[in-house]
């Protein structure tokens, strides 16, 4: 069994605010990233899956199915884009780096079939760097 993880790159801007919470609340909870303006992440996601080698192409997940499926459902579009208003899954939840990595991997996991039809390869996991210190992941079979 082999684990195949891919890097992709896309640039986007949030605002960290709840509105379940008071904006006092918001300004102590999430500080400098409550700016009502928002600020930008150049994020750094890796999909990794799982599979076995294949005999006749000697590969465990064709590449370029999955830097399509990616390219179509998350970096399109989330690319250049503020999550908070461009991105209607953010509409009503913040969109923090953990619900970003939700959102991505519920995305994957609703058109995985389409991309890999077969028993093979698997969804396994995502990670999301916000910056060189903040990483997020979260595995495929967490979620729904």
């Amino acid at each position: 069994m082999f684990r195949v993880t891919r890097r992709y790159e896309f640039a986007a801007s949030h605002r960290l605010h709840s509105g379940e919470l008071s904006e006092v609340e918001n300004r102590q909870l999430y500080g400098k990233c409550n700016n009502p303006h928002g600020h930008g992440h150049n994020y750094v996601v890796e999909v990794s899956v799982r599979g076995p080698l294949e005999g006749a192409t000697g590969r465990a997940v064709d590449i370029a199915a999955l830097d399509e499926m990616v390219g179509r459902e998350v970096v399109g579009p989330f690319d250049h884009h503020n999550l908070n208003r461009e991105v209607a899954e953010f509409a009503s939840v913040v969109p923090t780096s953990e619900n970003l990595g939700l959102e991505i991997c519920r995305r994957l996991k609703r058109n995985w079939k389409q991309a890999f039809p077969g028993e093979w390869p698997k969804l396994e996991k995502i990670r999301i760097g916000e910056t060189s210190r903040n990483v997020f992941e979260v595995g495929a079979d967490e979620i729904e």
